[in-house]
């Protein structure tokens, strides 16, 4: 069991793409711009809603976001026809309102696919992510993690704070080969004790 073990462990650090320095682009600067209301509720005014369920479109309707969640959907009239104040969700001090009258809103489209890319590259991340955002995307899955997945975890967690203007980020990491750095070494506890890969086979493995 000892020559098993130690072989496995010489196997491992020697994986092709392994490394614990490897290098990445420069961090997304944190965010300065945007709208935001200090009480962090938004309300979306009159806008055509196409939900994402294969229904037509419907509205204009308001929205209300509360902290960055969806806390209401109210119908405040039809196509043509004026809209009556009375019916809309008030607005307390401090809200943001953004009239979207004649505008569509949409859920958020996923990339599936969608490297950040690396120092090869020579793209700043702070550029692909708002590229993403620019083209609703609101959620990408990096797989790969080439920038390594300290990195990428670092930049997930920013992102679902707020603190950059990035989507949202789902890191995957390769089993085997490049996966980040010396994190490889824990893919095997979060694939589950008795359930290696499969011999020759390459798995995304989800992080955070």
């Amino acid at each position: 069991m000892k020559v098993f073990f130690a072989g496995f462990c010489l196997w491992l650090v020697s994986l092709p793409g392994l490394s614990l320095a490897q290098g990445h682009i420069a961090d997304a600067p944190a965010r300065a711009e945007g709208l935001q209301s200090p009480t962090g509720r938004l309300i979306i005014r009159g806008v055509v809603l196409i939900n994402g369920a294969g229904s037509p479109p419907t509205g204009p309707v308001d929205i209300v976001v509360v902290k960055n969640r969806i806390a209401q959907v109210k119908t405040v009239g039809y196509p043509g026809v004026p809209i009556d104040p009375a019916g809309r969700p008030k607005a307390n001090p401090g809200d943001l309102e953004l009239d979207c009258a004649g505008m569509y809103l949409m859920p958020g489209l996923i990339d599936m696919h969608g490297h950040i890319g690396g120092v090869a590259q020579g793209t700043p991340a702070e550029y692909v992510f708002k590229l993403w955002m620019a083209h609703g995307i609101t959620t990408i899955r990096d797989p790969s993690c080439g920038n390594g997945l300290d990195w990428v975890l670092a930049h997930k967690a920013k992102s679902n704070k707020s603190e950059i203007v990035a989507p949202r980020i789902e890191a995957y990491g390769v089993w085997p080969g490049r996966a980040g750095g010396h994190h490889l070494a824990r893919a095997g506890a979060h694939l589950g004790a008795g359930h290696p890969p499969a011999r020759g086979r390459r798995h995304q493995v989800l992080w955070g």
